[in-house]
Formats: structure tokens, sequence, C-alpha cells
């Protein structure tokens, strides 16, 4: 299932789904019309099957997307970046159909965003310019950086100084002051604070360590 994906606008859910289970070569019309209402009982659009698909919302449209990818029972299902612009509520719902999904069939799931990856996959792997830098369960590579992550505020002046002096992984302007990340077995001045590693902490620190 691609990141986005056009639907006809003037077509309800219903009529479209079906059309879709014809062209995969579902031509038995009671099984094709039980296979319809399975899946849109499944992703959770039932009650909206016949609202024309223009006036679904971005996450209903991703569930449909859902629906018919699961038309020709697959083996394998390749989502990319399916939760990018959702709001938090259709965001939950995708999120626990994915993870519904993931008991009886393998999904990969293609994301920039970590807590997606933390909340469903027992296995991931960090990609860079074609290198991959990690793989493993999401974790046990927060596990392995547990205590070695190091915060402070500091002043924009110094930040260009602190990439230099330290393993700077992450910094972020908070009330307008960078505040830093820092990967390192010991406090790095004494000036620290220790925080709870996360995922985003591995994901900066394979990308950007020094």
């Amino acid at each position: 299932m691609p990141q986005e994906f056009g639907v006809y606008p003037k077509i309800d859910a219903v009529t479209l789904l079906n059309h879709l289970a014809v062209l995969k070569g579902i031509t038995n019309t009671s099984e094709r019309k039980n296979l319809v209402e399975s899946l849109l009982q499944k992703t959770n659009l039932w009650e909206s099957r016949n609202k024309n698909l223009g006036g679904f919302s971005g996450g209903m449209k991703q569930r449909f997307g859902i629906a018919q990818a699961l038309l020709a029972n697959p083996k394998l299902i390749i989502v990319d970046e399916p939760t990018a612009g959702l709001d938090p509520a259709e965001r939950n719902r995708f999120l626990n159909l994915l993870s519904e999904l993931g008991e009886n069939t393998v999904v990969i799931l293609s994301t920039h965003i970590v807590d997606d990856v933390k909340e469903l996959c027992s296995d991931m792997a960090i990609i860079n310019k074609g290198q991959v830098l990690y793989k493993g369960n999401p974790f046990e590579a927060i596990d392995g950086i547990q205590g070695k992550i190091w915060r402070k505020r500091i002043k924009k002046e110094e930040l260009v100084e602190y990439r230099i002096s330290h393993n700077v992984i992450s910094d972020r302007l908070i009330a307008g002051s960078p505040v830093v990340h820092i990967l390192s077995e010991n406090n790095p001045d004494g000036t620290f604070e220790a925080v709870s590693a996360d995922l985003e902490d591995v994901y900066f620190g394979k990308i950007f360590s020094n």
C-alpha cells in the first residue's frame, strides 16, 4: 500500500471494493459479497460503506487501502508511511489494525515515525543511504543504550563547539535554546543530566554518532 493513492471520489466503499475484487479475479458473486462485507467490518468501515469515498477522512482512506490490499489474502503486506498526516485517533485505529493483521500476515512497515515502529514491530532495521545500520528488536536496541544518553540545555552559540567536542546525536530547540542529547558511557563533563533512552535516540545514535 503506497503512502498516497487515489480513490474514485463519487463511488461508495462497497461498490469500489466489489469492483476491485472482480479485478483481482474473485468472480463468485456470493463469495465476493461475503469477502467485501468481512473486510469492511475488519477495517471498521462498515457503517460508512455506502458513503462516497470523496467524503472519507485520510485515516478512513488508509483503512480502505488496507481492505483492498487484503482482497487476495496476501501472505505479505508492505505499507509506506501509513500514518503520515493522520490525526491521533485515526493513527491509533490504523496501528491497531496493522497490529491485528501482523498476527497472521507478515507486515513490512516503512516509516520515519519511530513511535510507530516501537508500538508495532518485533523486528526493525535502520537504513541510511542504502546501508543497513541496525537490525533487531526495538526494545533490545533501546536497552543497548540505556544509561548512556545525557541531556543538557545550552546556548545557541555553543552548539557548534559541543558538536565538535562531544558525541551529539540530536539537538532540539526548546523555548529558543538548544537541548542536546549526547551518547556517552559517562557524564561527559558533570554538567549533563541522565535521561531514559528511547527509540529516537537509537535512530539518531546510529545515523549521527561519531
